[in-house]
């Protein structure tokens, strides 16, 4: 925790020497988030924005150097005006940051400094709807930017927040959209989960038009699409040699955020039931023999 300048890291440090002491490694989420930044982090000029915003980062990967080997640089910086189709607005989103500084400099700044403080830390840009093909482009858009400002960067993180009726295909066009463009940048699926529910945009913009629960048991036909589905990402994750992980978002169905947003209701988006049993999806990604 950062308050004006005055660092806490008793918590965090609680939290990775125990990882670390059960043989667990920890990723460092996130340097730089427009909902995790203080009114004053962004006031005066470009210079001390800057210069704020790079004594942060030096501060804190340098405490966590050796014990935080993977860093989320910069997390959600894509646009997200994907509903205006060729219309809407990006690459950059029109966060905070974004409007304080003027444009998207300030990507380059964090990454900047996360390699000059810790250069064998990997240093990644996390971002979800990747899946979509036009924030897909934006995405692309920004990578080519670091490409010829010479910014480093080791790596995409994907938050795969999918439905039931995603296409898998289109999970695996984001880490082809990377793959296709730049050779040796790596792929890390670092939030995954599927959702029981096909809501429309109103039920996450005014809480209208919500699917109708499912209630306390989840229908079979669509814990087997649940399997299905997840069975040929994974199946095509495997023939990437960039994925070199895959992190739910989330471990028991009882604790997923999704029971909760965009309503309050029951949800089934990971592999282990309320109980802690393990799904059809489980077994599914674990046992290629395994009938669905």
């Amino acid at each position: 925790m950062c308050i004006r300048d005055r660092y806490n890291f008793d918590g965090a440090d609680r939290v990775i020497d125990w990882a670390l002491e059960n043989n667990m490694s920890v990723r460092g989420h996130a340097l730089l988030w427009h909902e995790a930044t203080p009114d004053y982090f962004l006031q005066g000029s470009r210079d001390d924005i800057r210069a704020r915003l790079e004594t942060y980062i030096n501060t804190v990967v340098t405490h966590f150097k050796d014990r935080i080997k993977v860093w989320d640089v910069a997390n959600e910086v894509t646009s997200t005006d994907i509903y205006n189709g060729n219309n809407g607005v990006g690459p950059d989103r029109r966060t905070a940051w974004f409007d304080a500084v003027g444009n998207g400099d300030y990507l380059d700044w964090a990454f900047l400094a996360a390699r000059a403080a810790d250069p064998a830390a990997q240093l990644f840009l996390s971002d979800y709807n990747t899946e979509n093909p036009i924030k897909q482009d934006w995405l692309v858009e920004i990578l080519r930017r670091f490409r010829t400002r010479n910014i480093p960067i080791d790596g995409v993180g994907h938050q795969f927040h999918l439905r039931l009726n995603t296409p898998a295909d289109a999970a695996i066009s984001a880490i082809e959209a990377v793959d296709n463009e730049f050779a040796g940048l790596i792929n890390h699926i670092t939030e995954l989960d599927v959702s029981f529910y096909q809501d429309p945009g109103s039920c996450y913009e005014t809480g209208t038009n919500c699917q109708a629960d499912l209630g306390p048991t989840p229908p079979a036909d669509l814990l087997a699409d649940q399997a299905r589905l997840l069975r040929d990402i994974f199946n095509q994750l495997v023939t990437k040699p960039s994925v070199e992980s895959v992190t739910f978002w989330g471990v028991r169905d009882g604790d997923s955020w999704l029971n909760t947003n965009p309503a309050e209701r029951y949800n089934y988006p990971l592999l282990f039931n309320r109980e802690g049993e393990p799904k059809p999806a489980f077994h599914a990604i674990t046992d290629p023999s395994y009938q669905i």
